[in-house]
């Protein structure tokens, strides 16, 4: 059976350069006291994935790449397979301390991958005993895979179907052999009769998804005139929209799911996710302030939406996602009041008022030849012609709420890092994991230098946050009730019964008064 790429996942390969390597990578921390004997050989993981290649697809399926691009690409069996070339060890360099730790991770994930073997890799990284918190002789495993292969919710299903219910080795999924085939090349008849009826239909099909989209489309923009945003760009100009070089940064903390529920209980209707944002947006605040750069303009995310349903089988691999924009509202100075901005946003976003114009690209970019897409894809990937359509990307991906354990290792901590592309130089990536939910930072290295100072950014975001007393949160002003602005006339009235020098009197008092008042609240601020 013939598997080709679809529009979505073909994207990620053209649009990857040098700079902008494409793939996903997870860092999984293991503590081997409960494997038989307390310890967890290079071989034994090795053993380990080869008992479970017939999990996924992904194992052993490699590229067949088209000339010029003039049509996707297609998934085909790798005959030349050998395990042994994807999983490689080292040891961590002294002192072997988080810092260690972290370049290490950035230094694998900004490698390119083999582009002509199965699209993924494994590096096991030993010697963690000096990093707080980890236990000592745990190892850490980086996986990593190719964005034109898997999305956030089956690469989340990857990782299960490796992974055991406890240290006895009983899989958490029994994927069952056969479950699914490897297709062989096409023929050269095959693969020009595809691109034939690829590059007729699609202008049809592209008019028909532009049809059904048209009355969103219509409305969003009538309601962007009546708002005076007809010409107006939301997203604001910072350090993270820059070009980038080939040298990636990693960093990482974790934060109790429990305290994060604690959190969102404090706003009415919020949700884990819009605590995270708020996590987010409140270290975007406390970073960009510490280098006077922070913008009068909230800064903008982009998170990524799945879209498969319940009824979809979360094992298929491949992308089905889309993306939503969000305001950070990191204009705002009180930690709860940017948390009530970000929650009413993301409801908006939620009835379908905000985030169209990712939704129908996503939706028409599936219409578009090869061809066509690879052209238009490398040239917005450029330094040069890249698009600014958002100050960071969050990605919260919710893992299982259990342990899991690998050769009779317990998995402790997960970490991971996501492609950045040019005007887009920081991506957040939270994943849960047995009641933890970890904040992992991906950047470059002259857009965040000081990476460290950005992650304890985080964790001050977080603990006010934790520290915040709804009681005593300013109420934010609703620009819905005017009735708050048309007060001060009832004020004005008695002034003009106060003799001519009193009443320049008090005007010259309060003049005084006001800034003493605005120095007042930026010191609380």
């Amino acid at each position: 059976m013939t598997q080709q790429l679809n529009a979505q996942d073909a994207q990620f390969l053209y649009i990857q350069t040098p700079s902008t390597l494409t793939h996903v990578m997870a860092a999984y921390i293991f503590d081997p006291a409960t494997a038989p004997g307390g310890k967890v050989r290079f071989k034994d993981i090795v053993r380990h994935v080869e008992s479970r290649l017939h999990t996924s697809p992904v194992f052993k399926r490699k590229l067949y790449r088209l000339p010029f691009d003039f049509d996707h690409p297609y998934w085909v069996e790798d005959e030349a397979f050998e395990l042994e070339t994807h999983i490689s060890h080292v040891r961590l360099p002294e002192p072997g301390d988080w810092r260690q730790f972290c370049i290490q991770v950035a230094r694998h994930f900004s490698r390119p991958m083999d582009m002509n073997r199965p699209l993924w890799d494994m590096y096991v990284v030993e010697g963690l005993d000096r990093i707080a918190g980890i236990a000592p002789g745990s190892y850490a495993i980086l996986t990593r895979i190719h964005h034109a292969a898997i999305d956030g919710a089956s690469a989340a299903h990857f990782f299960v179907t490796l992974s055991d219910i406890d240290a006895n080795g009983t899989p958490v999924i029994k994927v069952p052999e056969g479950s699914f085939e490897l297709a062989k090349e096409p023929s050269t008849v095959e693969i020009l009769s595809r691109a034939a009826t690829a590059n007729l239909t699609s202008p049809v099909k592209f008019m028909e998804s532009l049809m059904k989209m048209s009355p969103a489309i219509l409305s969003e923009a009538q309601k962007s005139l009546s708002q005076g945003k007809g010409n107006e760009s939301g997203v604001p100009q910072t350090r993270f929209n820059a070009a980038l070089s080939p040298h990636k940064m990693f960093d990482g903390t974790d934060f109790a799911l429990a305290d994060l529920s604690s959190i969102r209980k404090k706003v009415e209707g919020a949700t884990i996710n819009d605590v995270v944002l708020a996590v987010c947006s409140g270290a975007l605040r406390r970073y960009l302030q510490h280098h006077k750069e922070l913008p009068k303009k909230p800064l903008v995310a982009v998170a990524p939406v799945n879209l498969r349903s319940q009824s979809s089988d979360a094992e298929m691999p491949g992308n089905n996602i889309s993306a939503m924009s969000v305001e950070l509202a990191t204009h705002l100075a009180d930690p709860l009041v940017r948390l009530k901005a970000i929650r009413a946003y993301t409801q908006d976003a939620k009835e379908a008022k905000t985030g169209l114009s990712a939704r129908v690209m996503t939706d028409l970019s599936k219409h578009i030849p090869g061809a066509t897409m690879s052209g238009v894809a490398r040239l917005l990937s450029s330094p040069r012609f890249a698009p600014k359509a958002t100050n960071v990307f969050i990605s919260n991906v919710p893992g299982p709420q259990f342990p899991l354990y690998m050769n009779g290792a317990k998995l402790t901590h997960q970490y991971g890092m996501a492609p950045l592309a040019h005007n887009m130089g920081l991506f957040i990536a939270t994943p849960s994991y047995n009641g933890r939910m970890s904040f992992c930072i991906t950047s470059e290295r002259s857009i965040l230098p000081d990476i460290a100072f950005f992650r304890e950014c985080i964790e001050a975001s977080f603990a006010e946050l934790m520290a915040a007393d709804p009681a005593k949160a300013p109420k934010p002003v609703d620009k819905a009730k005017p009735r708050v602005a048309s007060k001060p006339k009832a004020v004005v009235k008695p002034k003009r019964d106060v003799p001519p020098k009193a009443g320049k009197a008090k005007k010259g008092a309060a003049t005084k008064a006001k800034p003493a008042a605005k120095r007042g609240t930026r010191s609380k601020g």
